[in-house]
């Protein structure tokens, strides 16, 4: 079992915002600020793992059917917790994230990991893979709702960095720029990969 493997994955060669494009709805919704991206990112991190786990754990006794709806249902059973936790315990993070909170139960990340690895995969693998997905995920939305609301709000966690001077360019906090700067970073993160890769001879 190699647990590095399943965990590097999803940060590096299967991030699942940057290479395999997958959530790209939350992540040009809520990306217009640091504090909405990190918490969006470790909601559905926390589902990923849970839902991981639970169906890495029960694969052998559902049904081949059926499995997608019981799928389904244990993934839309941890968003109901992560949201009941964050309503209790961060409503500002609750009223910024809205919708979205409730709509990680059909994300494409959640689903495709649970289909394509966590079904088919040990107990152990599965948790890492979650990790290691839900990190990448975060880290993606984090970079990006940097840039947006640094160049967007001149803020970054709703701290002012600028001057009475600065003008933001108010596009970035706007849908245009929300696809600029994610485009924009799917290049880069290619490019780096890309060199990482000729580097290393693989």
């Amino acid at each position: 079992m190699n647990l590095w493997k399943d965990l590097e994955n999803g940060l590096i060669k299967e991030n699942p915002t940057f290479r395999l494009v997958l959530g790209t709805c939350p992540t040009l919704a809520v990306t217009t600020a640091v504090f909405n991206g990190i918490g969006m990112g470790i909601a559905a991190a926390a589902v990923l793992i849970g839902s991981n786990l639970i169906i890495s754990l029960i694969k052998k006794i559902v049904p081949n059917e059926i499995r997608i709806p019981i799928y389904i249902v244990v993934i839309a059973t941890f968003t109901t917790i992560v949201q009941m936790l964050i309503q209790a315990f961060s409503p500002a993070l609750d009223k910024s994230l809205g919708i979205y909170i409730p709509l990680i139960v059909v994300n494409c990340i959640i689903i495709a990991r649970a289909e394509a690895f966590a079904a088919k995969n040990p107990v152990i693998n599965s948790v890492m893979d979650g990790v290691g997905m839900g990190i990448g995920f975060t880290v993606a939305l984090t970079i990006i709702s940097s840039v947006r609301e640094i160049l967007g709000s001149g803020t970054f966690f709703g701290m002012q960095l600028f001057g009475s001077g600065f003008e933001p360019a108010l596009i970035m906090i706007l849908p245009p720029g929300g696809f600029m700067v994610f485009g924009l970073s799917i290049a880069a993160f290619n490019k780096i990969t890309s060199l990482r890769k000729n580097r290393e001879g693989i």
